[in-house]
């Protein structure tokens, strides 16, 4: 084992400290990284704050992680030193499932979060508000050169970018697809930037009429407050795809109103409860499904795409002693629309 400084939480009640944790030794195969931009989710809160069940502690939140390779392993063909990399949510599974195979190692019943899991050796994974980490190679995705001018504005397409774009691409949005994006936030702001590169029209669905200008700053072009009945109502029938990044509790049927014949849903937020009526599916042969991140690979191409279209998150960058602040800041909706820590403070 080898220890490494960073910054995590001792219990579901403390503040974010400087820890030292003990990480495995280098592997032929693994990428070892210093880690430059770290990007803060939701989920890292939720699970810091043991809201979730199954918490590990002392816990090193991250998994939206930007670094420079340091080392690389007799084994590792596809990166050397110096290359810029990102880690994403996950750091391992079986390779030979199903899913695996068909490069879906997020459905993979074996496969281990970047952080919060417990290996079969025993060993804790810690996630990236570390100053180095170690990492299996197949988990490692190349930050294309396009893209290294805003590094920090990198960091959170590794969860929220890849969250929102592998939906959209997979459900065929294109032009002519009449796209809604319900929630401006994290994901959301993400998801108007996808749909807009992926040539749909795009209307930001928000409760207040003050996130409007956002929106259309961000490439909407609509806007409906869902607090308005009038709207919403004149607005039925009317998307082919919305993707719902809602993640409080809330009446889906009220959405799935809003979808024409054969329209499809994807929910990609996590709110503790949600119901609809049976018949705003029936109604109009509806579809409501379901997406977590992607694949390696979809999550490569989704950087890739990122590259092309200069596609990053809107970010405000934080010091890791800011971190605590940053949670209580996120619980409040108040922030636009990612936190990122500045790697050079992190573990100090």
């Amino acid at each position: 084992m080898q220890k490494i400084q960073a910054h995590g939480f001792e219990t579901k009640d403390s503040k974010v400290k400087v820890l030292t944790v003990d990480v495995r030794q280098p592997r032929t195969t693994d990428v070892t990284l210093v880690v430059l931009q770290s990007g803060i989710c939701h989920s890292d809160v939720h699970q810091a704050r043991a809201e979730w069940g199954g918490e590990i502690f002392p816990m090193v939140p991250g998994h939206e992680i930007v670094g420079r390779v340091t080392a690389v392993g007799s084994g590792v063909h596809k990166f050397k030193v110096g290359d810029v990399v990102g880690v994403g949510c996950m750091v391992h599974s079986c390779r030979s499932c199903r899913q695996c195979r068909h490069d879906e190692e997020q459905f993979c019943k074996t496969h281990k979060w970047t952080y919060n899991s417990k290996n079969e050796d025993g060993t804790i994974n810690y996630g990236g508000y570390s100053q180095s980490m170690v990492v299996d190679e197949h988990f490692v995705l190349a930050i294309p050169a396009a893209l290294h001018k805003n590094l920090a504005g990198v960091a959170p397409l590794l969860c929220a970018g890849i969250t929102t774009f592998s939906p959209i691409f997979r459900h065929n949005v294109k032009p002519g697809t009449r796209m809604a994006v319900v929630g401006l936030g994290g994901l959301g702001h993400m998801g108007v930037k996808f749909g807009r590169a992926f040539g749909a029209h795009v209307t930001m669905i928000s409760t207040s009429l003050a996130k409007k200008a956002d929106a259309t700053k961000l490439g909407a072009h609509a806007f409906i407050a869902s607090t308005d009945a009038d709207a919403m109502k004149a607005a039925a029938d009317s998307f082919d795809f919305i993707l719902n990044t809602i993640s409080a509790k809330y009446d889906q049927s009220a959405y799935l109103n809003l979808l024409d014949v054969g329209g499809v849903m994807c929910i990609v937020g996590a709110p503790p409860a949600s119901a609809f009526s049976n018949f705003s599916l029936i109604g109009g042969r509806k579809t409501i499904v379901g997406s977590l991140i992607g694949g390696i690979a979809e999550t490569q191409q989704m950087l890739n795409f990122c590259a092309d279209h200069q596609i990053y998150s809107e970010i405000e960058s934080i010091k890791a002693s800011e971190i605590d602040t940053a949670y209580d800041r996120m619980v409040k909706s108040d922030v636009k629309y990612r936190f990122v820590i500045d790697g050079a403070t992190l573990g100090k």
